[in-house]
């Protein structure tokens, strides 16, 4: 009779050790599963901007450290310009559009707002309402600017 009291005694303690592991793992999974969560952020970036409207253009930030956009606040041409320490900075045309007439172009008449997305930014006609989503990317066939009604 006592040769059986250590194999139960054994098999209790197996069955504990079993269940912890498994409210371990499983404390681990959903702790981790938060976490991730809660490093996500719907705030769009802070754009450093000048407040003088008298000037044409201006450089909007990116939430990519090397890229920016560079906005003709007359009349809404935009630029992707990417800057680097190596030999990898250029500028291409993300709209070679004019958003208006050369008769109604007027200093500080576009401006650009970030989004939650990385890559949208909503450029506004800050004089008739008019809003266009401007997406730019490093992949040209990704580049866009499409009027939003």
């Amino acid at each position: 009779m006592c040769q059986h009291k250590p194999t139960l005694r054994l098999k209790r303690t197996l069955i504990k050790t079993d269940c912890m592991r498994t409210l371990f793992l499983t404390s681990i999974c959903a702790l981790t599963t938060m976490l991730t969560f809660a490093q996500s952020t719907s705030q769009p970036p802070i754009q450093n901007i000048s407040m003088d409207s008298t000037v044409v253009y201006r450089l909007f930030a990116t939430n990519n450290t090397f890229n920016f956009i560079k906005l003709n606040t007359r009349n809404g041409q935009m630029w992707q310009v990417q800057w680097s320490l190596k030999d990898n900075q250029f500028e291409t045309i993300l709209s070679d559009i004019s958003r208006v007439t050369k008769d109604e172009e007027k200093n500080g008449r576009f401006f650009l707002y970030p989004t939650t997305n990385t890559f949208n930014f909503i450029l506004l006609d800050q004089i008739d309402g008019r809003a266009w989503q401007v997406q730019w990317n490093f992949d040209a066939e990704k580049r866009m600017v499409a009027r939003i009604y």
